[in-house]
């Protein structure tokens, strides 16, 4: 059995019992640099990343493949890559590029087939002068959306 299938039945077998942690990448390079990065449905914790990372290692011989193990969380800043991310980021900033272009909002609903991000626009009143603020929903399928990342706000 390659390194890579021990491997991937360990993290199977190291997940079982936590249907909320997810892998979002596994590498592993031809020097054998095993390389994980995990999300979850309420996020990772260091211990999640520690008893992942020993699950794994004491259960391969390094007399038989000498490797190096490096098991991680997602950065935030990176691009979402599963539509399980949008369910764990409720009701935070995002950015989303889309076909027809950039729609920033928070996303305030995930359904099988969409994202609904909210915003407030200024947008003049009907009548008489000065402008009003006005929370505008936009829909958007998952196939138009080309990238998505939290916006981080200071």
């Amino acid at each position: 059995m390659s390194l890579k299938d021990k491997v991937n039945d360990l993290l199977i077998s190291g997940l079982k019992e936590r249907p909320d942690i997810f892998v979002l990448e596994f590498k592993i390079s031809e020097n054998n640099d095993v390389n994980i990065i995990i999300d979850g449905d309420k996020g990772v914790t260091i211990d999640d990343i520690v008893d992942l990372s020993r699950h794994i290692e004491h259960n391969l011989d390094r007399e038989e493949e000498d490797f190096a193990l490096t098991v991680s969380s997602v950065d935030i800043t990176k691009p979402f890559r599963l539509k399980r991310q949008f369910r764990k980021n409720l009701n935070r900033a995002l950015k989303v590029k889309t076909v027809s272009g950039e729609v920033e909002g928070v996303l305030v609903n995930v359904d099988e087939n969409q994202i609904v991000l909210e915003n407030k626009v200024r947008e003049p009143k009907k009548t008489g002068k000065g402008k009003i603020t006005v929370v505008k929903q936009n829909s958007i399928p998952f196939d138009d959306i080309r990238e998505a990342k939290v916006v981080l706000k200071f």
